[in-house]
């Protein structure tokens, strides 16, 4: 994973769950799922379709050539034509032979870009297409949802034209839909859950590093607080069922945080301060994550520090200064510098709780020296 910036700027990068580049690859036939509603009635037209489908995506797998020959042909254009079908069968096949396509290397150059109108994944009806499929309520099925938020997913990593996502309503579908799963997991333990979360919070999480986000309001589409409140849902869900998934919701939260003081604000009003210090001993990649949250909320201000302290940050900063990982080091020396900064009583505070000794362990370690020594200076001299 590439590690935030100390001051939580944004990166499209994302903590890797199930590889990117790996997801679905071999030969795969119909998984089953069941669906939310009545299915509609299948002929043997249906059923060729759906083996069809599944053949194709095993045959993209195989080789670059096999997608040269695809592309001329019309694949993209087939594609979107099933896409208009009405059994989730074909759709969740549909879903798989697209992924594939979308994962393959030359995908961004070739396959990808609104070239022309039809013949591109973006020159098509595609991504309109799979966003209604995304919609959440009765219609939503789980299996076809899974495929195509994977392939939004692989579109939004390309950075081919995310603009043209937001315009059709990416953020607002998605950040639904992050809402609706936030609800499902608080009705059900169904362990399933996680595979449609995955891909929503990185889809969410790399379209917000689009400068276009702030161009078209699209952070005030999630709904702020309602948004932050889901994701303090679904992390406590992942604490529980699924801790590989925290880094996700996270790396979301420090996006949404980076450049909003809306979503600081809500992280503050809903008192969600201590539940996510509570994350910091899950891990060491949970821990720089969180830091980073709280980095972004101390760095808007005095206002947003005077939440921040007096409180439990800083006893747990102490702790995690006694980590070995010089990130998660670097990361607290980062926060106490901001706090120091915009609240000098906590600078007092943390010389009565034996702060002084504490950074002391971390004097001679190279890569913290510099800001070790400035944090002394600044506790001991203001």
């Amino acid at each position: 994973m590439c590690g935030p910036d100390p001051r939580g700027n944004r990166d499209p990068a994302v903590p890797a769950v199930i590889p990117a580049g790996d997801r679905g690859k071999g030969e795969r036939e119909g998984s089953g799922h069941s669906s939310s509603r009545p299915a509609a009635p299948r002929d043997a037209a249906d059923l060729h379709r759906e083996l069809c489908l599944y053949t194709l995506g095993n045959l993209i797998v195989e080789s670059e050539a096999v997608r040269r020959q695809l592309l001329p042909q019309g694949i993209v254009p087939a594609l979107a034509a099933c896409i208009q079908s009405p059994h989730l069968t074909v759709l969740e096949a549909l879903g798989y032979a697209l992924s594939q396509l979308l994962q393959a290397k030359e995908a961004p150059e070739k396959i990808i870009p609104s070239t022309s109108a039809g013949s591109s994944v973006l020159g098509s009806t595609l991504p309109q297409h799979m966003l209604q499929l995304l919609q959440p309520g009765p219609k939503l099925n789980p299996g076809v949802a899974v495929e195509f938020a994977w392939c939004l997913h692989y579109i939004i990593c390309s950075q081919v034209n995310n603009a043209l996502l937001i315009t059709h309503g990416a953020l607002s579908t998605l950040g639904l839909l992050l809402l609706d799963l936030a609800g499902a997991v608080q009705r059900s333990e169904d362990a399933g859950l996680e595979l449609l979360v995955c891909p929503v919070l990185r889809c969410l999480s790399n379209l917000l590093t689009e400068a276009v986000v702030e161009a078209v309001g699209g952070q005030m589409q999630l709904r702020d607080e309602r948004v932050v409140a889901a994701l303090f849902i679904l992390l406590q869900f992942f604490l529980q069922k699924q801790p590989s998934l925290l880094p996700e919701g996270l790396w979301l939260l420090n996006n949404l945080t980076a450049n909003s003081p809306i979503f600081c604000t809500s992280l503050l009003s809903l008192d969600l301060i201590e539940p996510l210090l509570q994350l910091l001993p899950v891990s060491n990649v949970v821990s720089v994550l969180v830091l980073t949250v709280l980095c972004n909320v101390a760095e808007k201000g005095p206002a947003y520090c005077q939440h921040l302290w007096p409180g439990p940050l800083l006893p747990s900063l102490l702790e995690t200064l006694a980590f070995s990982d010089t990130e998660v080091v670097g990361q607290s020396l980062e926060l106490l510098q901001l706090l120091f900064l915009y609240r000098p009583e906590a600078a007092q505070d943390f010389l009565q709780q034996s702060g002084l000794q504490a950074l002391e362990r971390h004097e001679e370690e190279a890569q913290l020296q510099d800001r070790v020594h400035a944090l002394q200076q600044t506790a001991l001299h203001g």
